[in-house]
C-alpha cells in the first residue's frame, strides 16, 4: 500500500498519454528551443523536456538571462521544465514561476554528474541525501499546484542502491520517475543496465498497487523507437526516454515515415532550417558554435560528409554561411 507522506499525486498530462510513453531527454546545449521546434515539426515525441535550469539562478537578479532556456512553443506540448538545485525554498519559488510560464509539468534533476552541479549539492549528489531530496520534492509540489512533478535520476551514486533510493522517491508521490540505468560513477561509459529498470518496476508495484501509481520511464542507450519498445516490453516500464539518438535526426520519433528513405538533401535542408531557427530564437543569447555539434551529426554517413563537416566547422559563422556551404555541396 502507498504510504502518504507529503500530498496527493498530481498526474496532469501524464495520465492522458497512451503507453508506451516515448520521451525526449533533456540535454544541455542540445535540446534548446530551436532544436525542440524542429523535432516537434518532423518527429514529435509524447513528451518534451527543456534543458535543465538552475533554481538558484531563476530566483536571483540574473533570472532574465536564464529565461531563454525556458522558451517554448505550443507545438512542443506537453512540455516539461527541468530544474536543478539543492535549496528547497528555491524550488518552491521556481515552481511558482513555471506555473506562470505555462508549462505542463516540472521535472527535478537528481542524476546529473556534472562537477559544477554537484558542488552545489545538486544533481546526482541528492542521491546521497534522501531527506533533502524529499524536502525538495515537497516544496516543488507545493509551488507547482496542479502541475505534475517528476524526477529524473540514476540507479545510485557509487553503486546500485535502487532498492533504497527509489522507495524514498515514491514516498513523495511523483507523477513519474525517469531512471537512467547507470550509476553516477559509471557516467555514460558503461552499458546501461536495463534489467535495473525491471527492478524499479517491481519496487514500484510492491510499494503501490493503485491505478494512479508513479510511472517508471527507462533511460540509457536507447537507439530508436523499435529499441525503446523492445526494452519497455522486456522490463514492464511505462515508457522510455531517448537522448543521443536525436542528434542529426529530428525524425527519430516519427512512426509515419520510412527513415531509410530520408535523402541527403532533405537532411541538409533541415540542418539549414535548424540553423536559421537557432539564429532567430537564440542568436542574441548563445554562441553560434553551439550549432556546430549538430553539424557533426547531420553531415554524417554519406559520401563527402567529412569534407562538408570540415567546411561547416571551420568556415561558418552565420546561418547564411551554412546555407551557402550546403548549396555548394548539393550542386556538385
Amino acid at each position: 500500500m502507498r504510504r502518504k507522506y507529503f500530498s496527493y499525486m498530481t498526474t496532469g498530462f501524464w495520465k492522458k498519454l497512451k503507453k508506451p510513453i516515448l520521451c525526449l531527454a533533456p540535454m544541455s546545449n542540445v535540446t534548446d528551443a530551436a532544436f525542440r521546434r524542429i523535432i516537434a515539426k518532423y518527429g514529435k515525441p509524447d513528451v518534451m523536456w527543456t534543458e535543465f535550469v538552475s533554481c538558484d539562478g531563476l530566483v536571483s537578479a540574473g533570472r532574465e538571462r536564464l529565461l531563454v532556456d525556458l522558451m517554448f512553443d505550443k507545438a512542443e506540448r506537453p512540455i516539461v521544465a527541468q530544474i536543478f538545485g539543492s535549496k528547497p525554498e528555491n524550488f518552491y519559488k521556481t515552481a511558482l514561476l513555471l506555473r506562470e510560464l505555462g508549462f505542463d509539468g516540472i521535472d527535478i534533476n537528481m542524476g546529473c554528474p556534472d562537477k559544477n552541479v554537484e558542488k552545489q549539492e545538486a544533481g546526482a549528489r541528492l542521491m546521497q541525501n534522501p531527506k533533502l531530496a524529499q524536502e525538495i520534492v515537497k516544496e516543488t509540489k507545493r509551488g507547482a499546484g496542479k502541475l505534475p512533478v517528476s524526477i529524473k535520476t540514476r540507479i545510485g551514486y557509487g553503486k546500485n542502491i535502487l532498492d533504497e533510493w527509489l522507495p524514498n522517491l515514491l514516498e513523495t508521490e511523483p507523477a513519474a520517475v525517469i531512471i537512467h540505468a547507470r550509476t553516477r560513477k559509471e557516467m555514460s561509459l558503461a552499458p546501461a543496465k536495463w534489467e535495473t529498470i525491471a527492478d524499479a518496476v517491481a519496487i514500484r508495484d510492491k510499494y503501490d498497487s493503485s491505478s494512479d501509481k508513479t510511472l517508471i520511464i527507462g533511460n540509457g542507450d536507447v537507439k530508436d523507437i523499435a529499441d525503446a519498445e523492445e526494452k519497455i516490453k522486456a522490463t514492464g516500464a511505462d515508457g522510455a526516454m531517448i537522448g543521443r539518438g536525436i542528434f542529426g535526426n529530428p525524425w527519430l520519433f516519427n512512426r509515419k515515415i520510412n527513415h531509410a528513405a530520408i535523402t541527403i538533401k532533405e537532411k541538409l535542408n533541415v540542418m539549414v532550417e535548424h540553423t536559421y531557427l537557432f539564429e532567430k530564437l537564440l542568436g542574441k543569447h548563445k554562441n553560434f558554435d553551439i550549432m556546430k555539434k549538430h553539424y557533426k551529426a547531420y553531415a554524417s554517413g554519406f559520401s563527402g560528409a567529412k569534407e562538408l563537416r570540415v567546411r561547416l566547422m571551420e568556415k561558418t559563422k552565420t546561418a547564411h554561411d551554412v546555407e551557402n556551404k550546403v548549396a555548394d555541396f548539393l550542386s556538385c
